[in-house]
């Protein structure tokens, strides 16, 4: 009886959809790893992105396919994988270096959806066309907070009482320029957003919101740093340098490096160590910058429910890609690292995920309960967002893209999340559903040592590509050539390899790969890992 029924409040949903496209709401934060209270994080103090959580479902192991914003970003929003694009650095339009593919907002303009973009969603510069790709996949002009100019700008109050450009850089808002700062404008005018769309009911909107914390310099409201005293702070649990670390993963933390209060500390180039005392300290502006950054979410999820949007909203809330704190004493992301690839994806859907209970106002912000998360530990990728929501939101799923995909515009690279979704919330994922069995990411270095532009290298300077492949027990990679003239590997020309067994060493501090009890296990994932990326199709692998 309770699966007949579970049948049918499914049913009953998909009907509402095919009724009456719902809404999106897609909140992007940059730099966020999966260090939220829903993930099981006790020291972060994540309220309102809980509360959310806690009506939605949680991807607990979910990841990005490149570990830096632009790739990343193209990567999910167009969901094709970096070896499709072929942006794999800053600098790369996939439009003019891949192909003229799709965007997730583009297909729901197209599909009569009005689109709005409101901070960071693709990543702005040549990346994006110099136009955050409008107006192919925006209805009007991209919104970018004005305070954004001062990224780089000596703003930070250091203790000699003169501006800094700093990393950790908590402030006073009112003795910033123009009293404000970027996540604080996109709020605005993304609620802003939502009361003009409320006046018209009949037109579907897409409305992608990007906060630029907790990327660097983490610059927050300077209150956020009460709810982290300093002595509650820890290093991280690996902060040494893992002794089998091939010099090619390694990435050296360029990015903290220009910045003023780390130049002087006169950090020794390219492994550091940060001192241990300012490894608390970024830390804790992390954490602080996540906290501040919830607070924005918690204004938009309230912004929902006063203008009525909840129940006919999808809501999806994710991170580009992770950031290291000092693991493997490394910092930032520019890695293949579980630290650097691992994201937060929460997903919630009205009428499906709050388990078919009508939303009523403040529903989702003043909830208390944080208890009940409906968390599902397939293996996912960020390539699949585009697929799900399109499903969710009632419009056609693009169909999957066959070998020579690079010559058509719609097609995707991931798979439509919606039966995990109905798993988790019908059967609390008991039921003997097939999933992928691996998800891929990559990563590209200059050189086989560290050097100044290691971490982030211009598509001419790489002839390194670093494929890894998360499995439910081990993360296998390996460093193989790349022509960045011809875009293509050389799977024989082997420069290192990397293998971590997670029920052992889920940190990945002890690589494996060269060890011989471990040679015949190498053997059969390097078959696997060559076979996915030179079909690619890795997303074709299940569980079998």
């Amino acid at each position: 009886m309770m699966n007949i029924w579970h049948g049918l409040l499914f049913l009953l949903v998909l009907v509402t959809i095919s009724e009456g496209k719902l809404n999106v709401l897609l909140i992007v934060a940059d730099d966020l790893r999966p260090s939220l209270g829903c993930y099981g994080y006790e020291p972060l103090i994540t309220p309102n992105i809980d509360l959310l959580a806690s009506q939605s479902v949680v991807f607990n192991r979910t990841y990005a396919q490149q570990a830096i914003c632009g790739p990343s970003r193209a990567s999910f929003l167009t969901s094709r994988r970096p070896n499709t694009t072929h942006v794999y650095d800053q600098h790369t339009y996939w439009r003019k270096r891949g192909g003229n593919f799709t965007t997730l907002p583009q297909h729901f303009k197209n599909n009569g959806f009005v689109t709005f973009s409101v901070g960071k969603i693709f990543h702005p510069g040549a990346a994006s066309g110099k136009t955050d790709d409008y107006p192919y996949s925006w209805s009007v002009p991209p919104y970018h907070p004005s305070t954004q100019q001062y990224k780089m700008a000596k703003v930070c109050p250091g203790p000699d009482g003169k501006l800094y450009m700093n990393i950790v850089c908590p402030v006073d808002v009112t003795a910033m320029p123009e009293k404000t700062l970027p996540d604080l404008q996109s709020t605005q005018h993304a609620l802003q957003i939502m009361q003009n769309v409320s006046r018209f009911p009949g037109q579907p909107f897409f409305l992608a919101v990007g906060y630029h914390k907790p990327h660097i310099p983490l610059k927050y409201p300077r209150e956020y740093l009460n709810l982290y005293p300093l002595d509650k702070i820890h290093l991280a649990p690996d902060p040494s340098l893992p002794p089998k670390l091939p010099l090619v993963a390694w990435n050296p933390w360029a990015d903290l490096r220009e910045r003023d209060d780390v130049k002087m500390l006169n950090v020794s180039f390219p492994y550091g160590p940060l001192p241990k005392h300012y490894q608390l300290l970024v830390r804790q502006s992390y954490y602080a910058a996540t906290s501040y950054m919830d607070d924005q979410v918690g204004q938009l999820l309230k912004g929902l429910d006063q203008h009525n949007l909840s129940s006919t909203t999808v809501i999806v809330f994710m991170g580009d890609h992770g950031w290291s704190l000092g693991e493997h004493q490394e910092w930032s992301k520019f890695s293949n690292f579980e630290v650097a690839t691992r994201v937060p994806l929460i997903v919630y859907v009205p009428g499906l995920t709050n388990k078919g209970q009508k939303l009523h106002r403040k529903s989702i912000y003043d909830r208390k309960s944080k208890d009940n998360y409906k968390v599902t530990n397939a293996l996912v990728e960020l390539v699949d967002v585009f697929p799900t929501i399109s499903e969710l939101s009632g419009i056609m799923v693009p169909e999957l893209c066959p070998e020579n995909g690079p010559g058509i515009e719609l097609c995707t690279e991931g798979t439509s999340l919606v039966p995990v979704i109905k798993d988790t919330v019908f059967s609390h994922g008991a039921s003997d559903l097939k999933w992928k069995s691996a998800a891929f990411s990559q990563y590209p270095r200059p050189s086989d040592s560290p050097q100044e532009n290691s971490d982030q290298p211009k598509l001419i300077d790489i002839k390194i590509m670093g494929y890894t492949m998360r499995t439910d027990k081990y993360r296998y990679t390996e460093w193989v050539g790349f022509d960045p003239l011809t875009l293509e590997t050389n799977w024989t020309d082997l420069h290192a390899s990397e293998l971590y067994v997670h029920d052992i060493d889920p940190d990945e501090d002890n690589n494996v790969a060269g060890l011989a009890c471990y040679r015949d296990l190498v053997d059969v994932l390097s078959d696997r890992l060559h076979q996915g990326w030179r079909k690619a199709l890795p997303y074709s692998y299940i569980s079998d």
